[in-house]
């Protein structure tokens, strides 16, 4: 097992680079399905779930070549419909192939998706959409199977703003006869930048970034080059490790709008933060002043994957503030970590009240998502000592080398493989 060995209280100073979305870069792999041609994806970061993504195209008989960080996917010999069960168990977002795998090969069998465990993430949204558009499709003994003649396209009612059923809808209705709309959409990046590559590839998708997304059917669709976005909740971690230090860093390659409520939160918190047209420069305050409430909500909200490593600023800060978890009710597990490193955390539900302590102190702590993993390292690298942060793999989801990125900022830390 890998463990981030910490030697915290060195205050972070420098500049640093985001790299691709993963939220955005894996239903992007899966498009790559229904162009039955080239594609080159640029931007495209080395992750755990980007691997995964990319071995299940390899098994539906699509070819693979990665250069640095641009992944070219050819698409025109893709056979499969069924994704392994190993492979759907190693990632939750596995369940986004299925509207591009149904709109090439008619039919897509898969079981249910793994991943994380931060509470229960339903995908009755995504197939209650496909029987909507005209999808036949059976779960049984752990398995989900899906067939259809013709997608019927149809005005679509989310009861959520669900961001995995609106891109599965895009992906099976951007090669439908007619016009698909999508109410209540998930109104996130990652879905603007889906559609700019469905586009890019010769699809008719607008909306996307409101509640209202139009998908206007095409016959065919070309090759396509595309260039992923920054990845928001990366470049909120690494705000929230200048904040735990006390430091000063430059984020490049970032768009500041995306991560708005994040800025504004941690101005609230103390920090100075100043914002170019790519970049976002935080001088974090001595100690952090609390916050009043924080409650998690779809974008722009506040979002859940940021909130758990807020919670690792908040664990310092000047007084006590309250986190509303709306969205996941397991994102609180790391709490009882952080209160082992010495901080005051109670958790009820979906509440946490956080009561800022003067400092944290290093002891050995388990990530339990990938989130938590990230906040653990920010509350290790402002504690006093060593920490070590264990099941590592859950960071290597979401974030390329994060260690090395850290010490470019003057962090001490490095990676083991056993203690």
């Amino acid at each position: 097992m890998s463990y981030l060995v910490i030697n915290g209280g060195k205050p972070l100073e420098g500049e640093v680079s985001v790299h691709g979305s993963k939220n955005a870069v894996l239903p992007i792999l899966a498009a790559t399905l229904l162009n039955r041609g080239i594609n080159v994806i640029h931007n495209c970061p080395r992750l755990k779930d980007v691997e995964i993504s990319l071995e299940i195209l390899r098994h539906l008989g699509c070819t693979v070549t990665r250069d640095g960080d641009t992944v070219t996917v050819c698409s025109k010999n893709a056979c499969g419909d069924h994704i392994p069960v190993e492979l759907m168990r190693r990632m939750r977002s596995s369940i986004v192939f299925m509207g591009a795998i149904l709109a090439r090969m008619q039919s897509a069998v898969m079981s249910m998706p793994g991943g994380c465990e931060i509470g229960l993430r339903p995908i009755d949204l995504h197939l209650k959409a496909f029987r909507t558009l005209g999808v036949d499709v059976v779960e049984e003994q752990g398995e989900i199977r899906c067939r259809m003649q013709k997608i019927i396209p149809q005005t679509i009612q989310l009861e959520l703003p669900s961001v995995g059923a609106t891109e599965n809808i895009m992906l099976l209705s951007c090669v439908a006869d007619g016009v698909t709309v999508i109410n209540n959409a998930a109104r996130e990046p990652e879905i603007i930048d889906l559609q700019n590559y469905l586009n890019a590839i010769g699809a008719c998708v607008t909306g996307a970034g409101t509640d209202t997304v139009k998908i206007r059917g095409v016959s065919r669709l070309h090759d396509g080059e595309h260039t992923i976005i920054p990845d928001r909740i990366v470049a909120s971690t690494y705000l929230a490790c200048a904040m735990t230090t006390g430091g000063t860093v430059t984020l490049n390659r970032v768009i500041p709008a995306h991560i708005s409520a994040m800025i504004a939160t941690l101005r609230e918190c103390g920090a100075h933060i100043f914002l170019g047209r790519q970049s976002v420069t935080i001088r974090a305050p001595h100690t952090a002043l609390p916050v009043r409430t924080i409650r998690t909500a779809p974008y722009p909200g506040f979002p859940t994957d940021a909130q758990s490593i807020l919670l690792s600023v908040l664990a310092v800060s000047r007084g006590t503030s309250i986190i509303k978890e709306n969205i996941f009710e397991g994102r609180f597990r790391h709490a009882f970590e952080l209160n082992r490193m010495g901080a005051d955390i109670e958790v009820e539900g979906r509440l946490a009240v956080v009561r800022g302590v003067r400092r944290l102190y290093g002891c050995p702590v388990m990530a339990c998502d990938l989130r938590s993993g990230a906040a653990l390292v920010a509350a290790g690298l402002g504690a006093h000592g060593t920490t070590t942060v264990g099941n590592v793999h859950y960071i290597d989801r979401g974030y390329e080398q994060l260690e090395r990125e850290l010490r470019t900022l003057g962090a001490d830390i490095e990676r083991v493989e056993s203690l």
